[in-house]
């Protein structure tokens, strides 16, 4: 009862008890504004705009669900000089979600939900909650907005700019920028966010993870977006570094920066897809990468960025482009894999269609003289205007991310099965490929073969095409396994060893034998994912799963055997896969498994022994690569 007394105190919340294990439904209707902790033993459900205010932090123990109310969802957001800590694990992630998710997950009485939350099916849904908002003090460039200016914004490093996050309603806590690169608004470790992006009027929507100013001492590692109306993760200014971040059916882009970005990405997953029936960019996915450099595109600082190690699988029907550049920005990219992109691998968007003035502008760099351009160059266009060396707004400060190399380059990459007729126009006229092939000098690959056995990575099925009202086609991923394979098992360089790159020589956001999205992403939770445990998860593919018998009813101390039978499309037995096993949380007390795995015989079965310990039900899930079936077993005295 502690833990209710205090949010009765601080006059946070409004506390439903449940009927699950003694747990409590806690409504959150009020801002916080003193430090704050939420625990794994409670449902937290969002109603309304919530902000963390100026001098709280908001700490989120492992394995805590928010799982706000369908179509009446609220969101979080963190004001500037607030704090989030979000403290999740592989095994017990932190869950931002609606209720109609929840709905999907096994039943488990056990768990304050009512339900397992590494169970779920996937829904074509979004814009059932709002979404995770974090506002700091890093330095932005937001001169103009919409070809306007904003308020007394310059276009210089002054440090005094500051924006109106979208999406927000709040005047007084919305606002984010200033003059510290260093700022540190907390930390998110293994969180999961599904079924965002509530939308506030035409045009202003929330992203799924929206970051504004956020500076280098936040740390952001392990974030999934999974089916949001908008961005998966939109980022203005700041110099906020991510690592480890999958970003699977959202309706806009993917990955969006904006108003000097200046950080480093690493392990960065994007698979394009839809989220809901709507317009492209508000529910079928647009670019899968979209930079914007300043507003307007002469101020600075501009978008100066590094990015190592993505893998991005796009939508083959009607994607957009796999890079889309606008308004100055720099951005590396290296050891890194697109494959099935709609259209261009680099678009060259020149300006972002809302009044800014795009490359060159003002003796800005041109679009091309920016990817033959050392990274040490800096503009001296609305530079901070001799300000001294240790300065926070000097060009040796502003721009540190990048430590070698050209401001603009896509190198030491693969890219498969990018059909488009222009797919590598653009790309060809910098230099990332050559007349649409390979450029052994930037160590770009292009793969001649389009067959599954020649892809980058090691397995992709896609589900039924889907057309929007629009007329967007869509082809979604029905399940993956994203190891490296083939040319991206081996990259020729790697990434440098600075304290948070991690210097790995393969290309991709994945190695051949580790998938990092195991365990804690809805996309496994759903059954996308396909496991590293798999040795051949492309040979004898797995089609259908049987379990015999499909039902079991045992006394207390009695055994029983159960086989599991797998097959491939043509109905052959399936040898050699592994059959894992997993209990509901509330099975557990009630029956034991003779193994956590088995692999199958060359007739295609695997055989487990279940025993009988307590009276009560239970339910056994048996998985082998993205398939699974159920088994319910009783047990009487």
């Amino acid at each position: 009862m502690k833990n209710m007394r205090k949010i009765v105190l601080t006059a946070l919340t409004t506390l439903f008890f449940t009927s699950a294990a003694s747990a409590a439904t806690v409504k959150v209707s009020k801002n916080i504004d003193t430090s704050t902790t939420w625990t794994a033993d409670n449902v937290y459900r969002l109603e309304g705009q919530i902000f963390v205010l100026p001098g709280a932090s908001l700490t989120i123990e492992a394995g805590t669900v928010i799982a706000s109310t369908t179509d009446a969802g609220g969101s979080l957001a963190v004001a500037r000089g607030a704090k989030i800590f979000v403290n999740g694990t592989e095994d017990n992630p932190v869950i931002m979600t609606s209720t109609d998710d929840v709905a999907t997950w096994e039943k488990d009485s056990s768990h304050p939900s009512g339900g397992d939350p590494k169970t779920g099916t996937w829904r074509e849904g979004a814009n059932e909650w709002g979404n995770l908002t974090i506002m700091g003090e890093g330095v932005i460039s937001a001169s103009h907005s919409k070809g306007l200016q904003v308020g007394s914004n310059t276009k210089d490093p002054s440090g005094l700019n500051e924006a109106q996050m979208e999406g927000l309603t709040d005047a007084n806590y919305s606002l984010y920028g200033g003059a510290d690169d260093n700022d540190d608004s907390g930390s998110i470790s293994y969180l999961s966010l599904r079924y965002a992006g509530r939308v506030i009027g035409l045009g202003n929507e929330l992203n799924g993870l929206s970051l504004g100013g956020i500076g280098r001492e936040t740390d952001i590692d392990h974030v999934e977006i999974m089916n949001n109306v908008d961005d998966g993760i939109e980022i203005w200014g700041g110099t906020v570094n991510l690592k480890y971040v999958s970003i699977w059916n959202v309706g806009d882009d993917s990955f969006d920066v904006d108003q000097g970005w200046r950080g480093k990405a690493q392990f960065l997953f994007v698979v394009q897809g839809y989220s809901v029936d709507a317009k492209q960019g508000s529910g079928v996915g647009d670019n899968c990468f979209e930079m914007d450099g300043a507003e307007d595109s002469d101020a600075q600082p501009v978008t100066t960025s590094v990015i190592y190690n993505a893998t991005v699988i796009g939508n083959p029907l009607d994607g957009d482009h796999g890079t889309a550049w606008r308004d100055n920005a720099r951005v590396q990219f290296r050891n890194c894999i697109f494959m099935d992109l709609g259209e261009k691998l680099v678009k060259a968007d020149n300006d972002d269609g809302d009044g800014a003035n795009g490359y060159g502008y003002n003796g800005t760099l041109s679009w091309e003289n920016t990817w033959t351009t050392d990274y040490t160059v800096t503009s001296t266009v609305n530079d901070c205007g001799g300000c001294p060396s240790a300065a926070f707004n000097n060009a040796s400060k502003l721009y540190t991310a990048q430590t070698s190399g050209k401001l603009a380059e896509i190198t030491d990459s693969v890219f498969f099965r990018n059909l488009h007729a222009d797919a590598y126009t653009d790309a060809d006229t910098v230099g990332v490929t050559t007349n649409g092939g390979s450029n052994s000098g930037k160590n770009n690959v292009v793969v001649t073969g389009t067959d599954d056995k020649d892809m980058p990575i090691v397995s992709l099925t896609r589900g039924t095409s889907f057309t929007s009202s629009e007329g967007k086609g869509v082809l979604p991923v029905k399940s993956v396994d994203p190891r490296a394979a083939n040319d991206a098992l081996v990259s020729a360089g790697t990434a440098p060893n600075d304290g948070f790159f991690t210097p790995v020589q393969f290309r991709g956001a994945f190695s051949a034998d580790d998938n990092w999205m195991q365990g804690w992403t809805a996309a496994y939770a759903y059954g996308m994912i396909v496991s590293d445990d798999d040795e051949n998860p492309d040979v004898n593919p797995v089609k259908s799963i049987t379990v015999s018998p499909s039902s079991l009813t045992l006394n207390k101390g009695d055994s029983a055997d159960v086989a599991i039978t797998l097959a491939d499309e043509d109905g052959n037995a399936v040898e050699g896969n592994t059959v894992k096993t997993k209990l509901n949380r509330a099975g557990k007390k009630r029956v034991s498994i003779s193994s956590n795995s088995e692999e199958t015989d060359e007739n295609g079965e695997a055989v487990f022994t279940v025993t009988a310990k307590k009276k009560g039900k239970a339910v056994i899930t048996f998985q082998s690569d993205s398939l699974k079936e159920k088994l319910k077993v009783k047990v009487k005295k």
